[in-house]
């Protein structure tokens, strides 16, 4: 199997490409897997190969899956006008790449992975959200929804396309829980605002998991068998199955939930709060992830039969490194 990779190097991309390298091998199946990058000198692993998105425009090789994650993260930095431009462009310049390249290629891909967040849903509080959901409108949505669509476009040539709306991912070791590891670590680790706000995730090794099953059900055909079931289908202008996945683990929690599993997996205390207004002065309109929740359900995943290895924050918390 060849395997191109926007976003390749990342939290998400290098666990995927580690994960397929090792079970594929272990399988004595051949697979083959390429990160797209914008500079050729980039570090990687010796046994990924790169392409430049200047190579892309002229290259004529063929892959069997193309998985499109690059982005910059949505909660870096405050969302100023000029910010929200820089995450836009971010997401939309490397799908138009690979579009020109779906589009002039003589063998198409079998399937194109694209990425995407919960945050399509807009704000909705504790109201359950499941792929067939409506949405509110916000920048969350609007950012998610212009690369949704673009990224849909492949099925105009025959690609068929596979959304997987991401919750927040858990890892000991990277993600959401090392940029708190320092103030829980220091005792001053607490709940944002009233802590009733829903947070839906995921571990980063179910993220992975997900991402081969969603893969592979569509390559061996397995995927035919559920079209009667069109709760995670998109509607396209051609014929060219679109489906869309959410990315979070089947038990989302409170964020005091998720303060108390943080602070007793550290051993440290969460008597801190931070007030609703302080995170408004210090966030500005970024400060939404943060006060307002979202309980955003894998449906389709669970309808397809996927069993999570760590369905519970603990269990993320605790997995092995």
């Amino acid at each position: 199997m060849n395997i191109l990779i926007s976003g390749g190097s990342g939290f998400l991309g290098s666990a995927f490409s580690e994960a397929v390298i090792k079970r594929y091998r272990s399988e004595n199946k051949e697979v083959h897997i390429t990160w797209l990058t914008r500079d050729s000198n980039q570090p990687h692993p010796i046994d990924i190969k790169m392409m430049t998105y200047d190579e892309l425009t002229k290259s004529d090789k063929s892959f069997d899956v193309i998985l499109n994650l690059a982005g910059a993260g949505i909660a870096d930095k405050r969302w100023s006008a000029a910010r929200k431009e820089q995450l836009l462009a971010s997401r939309v310049q490397p799908t138009e790449a690979l579009l020109a390249f779906i589009a002039r290629s003589s063998t198409k891909p079998k399937l194109l992975v694209s990425g995407s967040a919960i945050g399509w849903y807009g704000a909705q509080g504790d109201k359950p959200l499941i792929e067939s959901s409506d949405f509110n409108t916000d920048f969350s949505h609007k950012l998610c929804d212009d690369w949704e669509q673009l990224a849909l476009k492949a099925t105009d040539y025959g690609v068929p396309v596979a959304i997987v709306r991401t919750g927040v991912v858990i890892h000991p070791e990277g993600g959401m829980v090392s940029k708190l590891l320092t103030p829980f670590k220091m005792g001053v680790g607490g709940q944002l605002a009233n802590g009733k706000q829903i947070m839906s995730w995921i571990s980063r090794e179910d993220w992975v998991r997900a991402v081969i099953f969603i893969i592979e059900q569509h390559l061996t055909g397995q995927r035919q068998a559920q079209l009667n079931n069109t709760s995670n289908t998109l509607n396209t202008a051609s014929d060219t199955p679109a489906v869309v996945y959410n990315l979070t683990a089947p038990n989302p929690v409170t964020n005091r939930t998720f303060t108390k599993t943080l602070g007793a997996w550290l051993h440290r205390p969460t008597f801190f709060t931070l007030p609703k207004f302080l995170l408004k002065l210090m966030f500005g309109e970024m400060s939404t992830l943060l006060i307002d929740g979202q309980k955003v359900l894998p449906q389709a995943l669970l309808n397809a039969d996927f069993k999570f290895k760590q369905p519970t924050l603990k269990q993320a918390l605790e997995q092995k490194v």
